[in-house]
């Protein structure tokens, strides 16, 4: 079994086409050219050939790295025996099309050093062995070229030399010396590319990362935190089309050697929805007028058509199939890619959809001749699978409920719809929507005031850590009798012995065997639930230990082990940083 760093070992690159993850100066995931497309390196989840690129100084040990300004270039710092070396990584931003570039120098800041170079190169996941040839490109240019199928890769830099299907190559500086690779995919039927610049390309990403954040308003004693935030989210948002994926993996686990591994490389109408309510709130409207028009797109057709997630430009088919020939990340099988939750139906997705668009809409932005339409269609289907049991917030493949959190988000689209009329004077039928809101509201407390708290579904006396949403989109107070209730039943339940929350217990409601970590974002609900109801000090202890399972990057995967004191699940995970944001925000 091939040896894995740990996760939070793993910096994040971002073109906001793709993303890569690279540990010890090992590319161990990059998948081309999209987020959710085939990886042609998969080291990350086991692949057995070791597909990646290695770029390090022998005997070389990693003292520290950093991000510049609010930006994914990294900046790693390196010592050896003999001398020192700081290497940079990059995918630069910009607006071209038909590549992908990945730019990786090394440069000698003190005595001398020897570098290792290996290049693996697998497409499909590592079952695909390109054709990898010496040639030229259109500017006759040297340059190493993979090609299989309708990808290519090319690499510019110092020659590497072939070894069983494995380029490597060493090398030796002195101070002040430097070496500069430039990796390339590109459509295979288009000319060889050239390289970039990679001066230009690094100035060029920093310019476009600071125009973008001087949009944003973030201050208070967790600015820091917020702003890394804030750009995962941005990094993981596809430039092109604006739908924003979950995370940047599939796959990793959420216990270690367990079998719950998802795909997280799509977009989830409701956590979409959650990322651009965190952005406008800090004042980036451009963002969410981009998720705006590619919901519009993701479902536009019959309402009754409506899925919980889409591919990054709007796909519907997303079939999960398992990749047997990946071992997963230390062990955890299976590895998946497409997810079959994509089929179910959740009660909550429609109304994270209306309160996103009521968000946009309280902050200025004018709806257009499709986006209420589009509310009003929401609605409408929402009406008409009003009492349906669904499969929850979790995606649970166990039976389907009526969940209460599903149940109270339904209330809070009608409640949207209700003052999109009577606010903006929007067509719509104001009394229907007033009248099964107003009877759903008595339902959801007429149960839970019979138990003395909300339950997590109509059928059990268990809590739910979705629960902290209710006060969240106003169906009750923060220090409402039942809410206070339901937080203390939480704490006796959900809350490990180290202080982070749990989803809920597995106990079966879910479908699957096993275990999990604890939920970085439940434990950041439960920051924000404190800090609103008059609990601040315990907020902020609470929010201190959840900033203290971040990398030093500032990076944060879907949830956490205490006892092993590591990240578990796919990273960076947009769900926990969103969660901080509002974190943050509740306690400032």
């Amino acid at each position: 079994m091939i040896a894995q760093p740990d996760i939070a070992d793993y910096a994040l690159l971002s073109d906001r086409h793709t993303a890569a993850l690279i540990a010890d100066g090992s590319v161990d995931w990059l998948c081309v050219p999209r987020f959710d497309s085939a990886a042609v390196f998969s080291r990350l989840l086991g692949d057995t050939a070791g597909s990646r690129w290695l770029i390090a100084p022998r005997q070389g040990h990693l003292e520290s790295r950093c991000y510049r300004s609010s930006s994914f270039v990294l900046d790693s710092r390196w010592r050896t025996p003999s001398g020192t070396a700081i290497a940079t990584d990059l995918m630069p931003l910009g607006p071209v099309r038909d590549r992908i570039d990945l730019i990786r120098m090394i440069t000698c800041t003190s005595g001398e050093i020897d570098v290792e170079v290996e290049l693996i190169m697998r497409f499909g996941y590592g079952t695909v062995v390109p054709w990898i040839r010496q040639t030229v490109d259109t500017a006759n240019a040297a340059v190493l070229y993979a090609q299989a199928g309708p990808d290519s890769m090319t690499l510019h830099g110092p020659a590497l030399r072939s070894r069983d299907f494995t380029h490597i190559g060493d090398f030796h500086l002195s101070e002040g010396e430097s070496l500069a690779w430039t990796l390339t995919w590109s459509p295979s039927h288009l000319p060889v590319p050239t390289a970039v610049d990679s001066s230009e390309a690094i100035s060029t990403t920093l310019r476009e990362v600071d125009h973008w954040h001087a949009e944003l308003n973030v201050g208070g004693p967790y600015a820091e935190a917020v702003t890394r935030s804030i750009s995962v989210l941005h990094a993981l948002t596809l430039r092109d089309t604006g739908g924003i994926v979950a995370a940047a993996t599939t796959s990793l686990p959420e216990s270690i050697g367990g079998e719950r591994n998802w795909d997280y490389r799509y977009c989830w109408l409701r956590d979409s929805a959650m990322t651009i309510s965190a952005l406008a709130g800090h004042g980036h409207y451009r963002a969410a007028e981009s998720w705006r028009q590619w919901l519009l797109r993701a479902v536009a057709g019959d309402p009754d058509d409506l899925q919980i997630m889409y591919g990054v430009g709007g796909e519907r088919e997303l079939n999960e199939r398992e990749l047997s020939h990946l071992d997963g990340y230390r062990g955890s099988k299976p590895v998946r890619v497409g997810n079959a939750a994509s089929t179910q139906h959740q009660a909550d997705v429609i109304g994270e959809v209306m309160l996103a668009l009521s968000g946009l809409r309280n902050a200025g932005l004018q709806e257009d001749e499709f986006s209420w339409p589009l509310q009003t269609s929401l609605l409408t289907l929402l009406l008409e699978r009003l009492d349906w049991p669904d499969n929850g917030i979790w995606e649970i493949r166990g039976a389907p409920r009526r969940f209460t959190q599903g149940r109270v988000m339904i209330w809070a689209a009608l409640d949207a719809g209700v003052r999109a009329v009577s606010v903006y004077g929007l067509p719509g039928d104001e009394k229907l929507w007033r009248e099964t809101r107003d009877r759903l509201k008595t339902e959801i407390l007429s149960r839970a005031s019979q138990i003395g708290y909300f339950p997590q579904h109509d059928d059990t006396a268990e809590v739910d850590a979705s629960l902290l949403r209710i006060p969240q989109v106003g169906f009750v107070d923060y220090d409402h009798p039942l809410m206070l209730a339901t937080v203390a039943r939480i704490e006796r339940d959900l809350i490990d012995q180290d202080g982070f929350v749990r989803r809920y217990r597995t106990t079966g409601i879910d479908g699957l065997p096993g275990d999990e970590g604890a939920f970085l974002m439940c434990t950041l609900w439960l920051v924000e639930q404190y800090a609103r109801s008059g609990r601040a000090d315990d907020g902020a202890r609470l929010m201190e230990k959840a900033l203290s399972t971040r990398n030093e990057l500032g990076l944060l995967a879907e949830e956490y082990d205490p006892a092993k004191k590591c990240l578990l699940g796919n990273y960076p995970q947009a769900f926990s940083h969103l969660a901080l944001i509002r974190a943050a925000d509740a306690l400032s």
